[in-house]
């Protein structure tokens, strides 16, 4: 894999994207855009925008906002499309919940909260720029279930330009673009911003060395991933040896309690081994 240098970064990495919503007016604007209303500002918890996610096995970058009125927002970019998406979306919302509940608010204290995924792909397949999802009624659409729960997944490859503001529209083509073609003029102030914004994080030594840290625990991340999936090969190799033994004993007239004592397992494992291949005639 090619090293990837800070300055041909663009907004779609995780990094940058990290760096420049880090700035509470970048993420107020992106807020805003997603929503279509205005908010006077929000406050970015950046102790909390490197964290160690349990599912992903490492470190992911994520963006936790809170606004005036204690809405909570959590924002990410999806580069490319992972199992499950909605289940992501029920991790997040959880763990928002669990950590104002676990500081001491009840339930009907929790305030509304927003999960973001900005994606550069299509999530559903159905050429949206915008998906929003909110707990319905099925029986009756009609009846909301006010949880006060959102999740909207924002897509590069909609089509649906009339359905959406025209400043969504321009933000998503901004996200897609390469390195070169973000440098244009999207002909939107937001884009511009954002633009400025990138080159003055490029411009930061300070910034070029956290990049290069973060680099490097991602580094440490896939060595680690490809040593657990040779551990995991390697005991894969080891159980495979264990039930081809165990069936050729099997085959013999060895008794399953002997088969078990012999390969160390126990005897469940060897009758769920013989289950698995089928009738054997000894």
């Amino acid at each position: 894999m090619a090293e990837l240098k800070f300055k041909d970064l663009t907004i779609k990495n995780n990094f940058m994207f990290g760096a420049v919503m880090a700035q509470p007016e970048n993420c107020k604007g992106v807020i805003e855009l997603v929503l279509g209303v205005e908010i006077d500002h929000v406050e970015v918890s950046k102790e909390k925008s490197m964290v160690y996610h349990p599912e992903y096995k490492g470190v992911r970058l994520d963006v936790y906002a809170k606004d005036e009125n204690n809405t909570r927002y959590n924002i990410e970019m999806q580069v490319a499309k992972k199992p499950a998406l909605g289940k992501r979306t029920r991790y997040y919302q959880g763990q928002m919940d669990m950590e104002l509940l676990l500081s001491g608010h009840e339930y009907k204290e929790l305030p509304n909260s927003y999960v973001i995924f900005i994606c550069d792909f299509d999530p559903f397949g159905k050429r949206k720029y915008c998906y929003t999802f909110q707990p319905k009624c099925k029986e009756d659409p009609d009846v909301d279930l006010e949880d006060g729960r959102c999740c909207i997944f924002l897509s590069t490859y909609g089509e649906n330009e009339e359905k959406v503001p025209r400043e969504l529209v321009s933000f998503l083509k901004f996200v897609k673009a390469s390195q070169e073609e973000s440098q244009k003029d999207f002909q939107d102030p937001f884009v511009r911003h954002l633009q400025e914004s990138i080159r003055w994080i490029k411009s930061s030594r300070e910034m070029e060395e956290r990049f290069m840290i973060f680099e490097e625990m991602m580094r440490d991340e896939r060595e680690a991933g490809r040593q657990e999936g040779k551990l995991e090969g390697k005991l894969e190799g080891q159980r495979e040896t264990k039930q081809n033994t165990a069936l050729n004993m099997h085959k013999k007239g060895y008794p399953e309690e002997a088969i078990a004592d012999v390969l160390e397992v126990d005897v469940e494992k060897v009758l769920e081994w013989i289950s698995e291949s089928g009738p054997v005639t000894k």
